[in-house]
């Protein structure tokens, strides 16, 4: 089987690529090639080295690479930037002179400057042969207007989609693939169009990428409302997550309604659905050997995880706890004793413990009621207008006690001042 070495080369950037033949070149990803094509000379930008296929996985016919871009190959693109970039306002004026219903969307230039080449967009059919006559008599070279769909403009200009990153038709899709909206229904999405429709209008294409994947995980899951056995009882199926392969499961009872979430593997699906009254239910669960759960492994350590920033020290030894201080149980003494008197009345309670009779604290503790009694009987309160003080146990003058809440208390009528005689 014959090999054949290749290039792979893109154009302007956009997202399909090419092979063309290495023709004793070698380039790396990024270098710019001239490489002839259908349309003649044609400058791409190499995507991909020299690499060694088979001859059944080249397109043919397989054309080769000319050479690599010389300084003057990249001045003759520059000034054909620089002739769209003319060319697409002088389009537009010519579409609103003849009054025709399409978009203009891009310009290409030839490598060669012998063809100028309009996309544009519309609705229905255009009739633009008298453009093509205008335009031609203006850029004396070949014209031609070629029509693209909606996803052939998003392509072309480029931008970004809903997840952030550049359109996938622009960076990196060679064709579009047919996208249909049982592949969001399979997926679990909203069929809302807004929500599954890209910026150029039509299905996301990314809605094909994991359509694979769900179809095989729909296998292994019963349908939303399927008849199951669990190890709780028989319930229908309420709800289907397939990326966790687990389902939520309404149980049977005449109570209020019981919901069990549980794994694909325990449960099984009653072929047929739910039975007819009086029908025993079929056992399958118990038949169906249980699969093994799988026992949890601690992780291994990350050689380049971080170390703990605060230190681990070992656990210290507690210490007993220091005995508190003895309270003292000596009374204080009056201020108005002497040294001398203190002295004797020390000695005089000695002698008294001695001879078992009660102490002066005992006695106080140990009278009626186990209430202290008092040393001194309560001062006797004078009452009477001439009593000092007006009668107040101290002896102090108050001034406040015919008043009530800051007011002075009113008199009747023939009551006389206290305190004083009557004139």
């Amino acid at each position: 089987m014959a090999l054949e070495e290749i290039i792979r080369v893109k154009f302007r950037g956009r997202g399909k690529s090419y092979s063309f033949a290495a023709n004793g070149i070698t380039a790396r990803p990024g270098d710019k090639l001239v490489v002839e094509t259908s349309k003649g000379m044609e400058l791409g930008e190499c995507v991909e080295g020299n690499t060694t296929v088979e001859d059944s996985a080249v397109v043919a016919p397989l054309r080769p690479v000319l050479r690599a871009a010389t300084a003057d190959d990249l001045r003759v693109e520059e000034i054909n930037r620089g002739r769209e970039k003319e060319a697409f306002g002088i389009c537009q004026e010519k579409i609103k002179e003849h009054g025709l219903e399409m978009k203009l969307v891009d310009v290409e230039c030839s490598f060669e400057g012998n063809k100028i080449l309009f996309f544009f967009t519309a609705d229905g059919r255009v009739d633009f042969r008298e453009l093509v006559k205008d335009l031609a008599g203006v850029f004396r070279t070949r014209i031609e207007l070629r029509q693209i769909g909606v996803r052939d403009e998003a392509k072309m200009l480029g931008g970004l989609g809903i997840c952030g990153r550049p359109f996938c038709c622009h960076q990196f899709l060679d064709e579009f693939q047919p996208v249909s909206t049982k592949m969001a229904k399979t997926q679990s999405m909203s069929l809302n169009p807004v929500k599954i429709s890209g910026t150029c209008g039509r299905l996301m294409c990314c809605l094909r990428y994991e359509q694979e994947a769900y179809e095989d995980l729909v296998k292994h899951v019963p349908k939303n409302g399927a008849f199951v056995q669990t190890e709780d009882g028989y319930g229908n199926v309420t709800l289907v997550n397939l990326l966790r392969q687990s389902v939520k499961v309404k149980l049977d009872g005449t109570g209020d309604p019981v919901f069990h979430t549980y794994g694909v593997d325990e449960i099984a699906e009653i072929p047929g659905g739910r039975p007819p009254e009086g029908e025993p239910l079929p056992d399958i669960l118990s038949t169906r050997p249980r699969p093994k759960k799988k026992e949890e492994e601690l992780p291994p350590e990350d050689p380049w995880a971080m170390p703990a920033m605060v230190p681990e020290f070992p656990a210290a030894e507690e210490a007993p706890a220091p005995e508190a201080p003895a309270r003292s149980r000596r009374r204080h003494r009056s201020k108005s004793k002497s040294g001398g008197q203190a002295a004797a009345a020390h000695a005089e309670k000695g002698e008294k413990a001695e001879k078992g009779e009660k102490t002066e604290k005992s006695a106080r503790s140990g009278g009626e009621g186990n209430k202290p009694q008092r040393k001194n009987p309560p001062r006797p309160v004078l009452q009477g207008p001439n009593a000092p003080g007006g009668g107040h146990p101290t002896g102090k003058k108050n001034n406040n006690r015919h008043r009530r809440n800051g007011k002075p208390r009113p008199r009747p009528e023939g009551e006389s001042k206290p305190g004083k005689a009557d004139s």
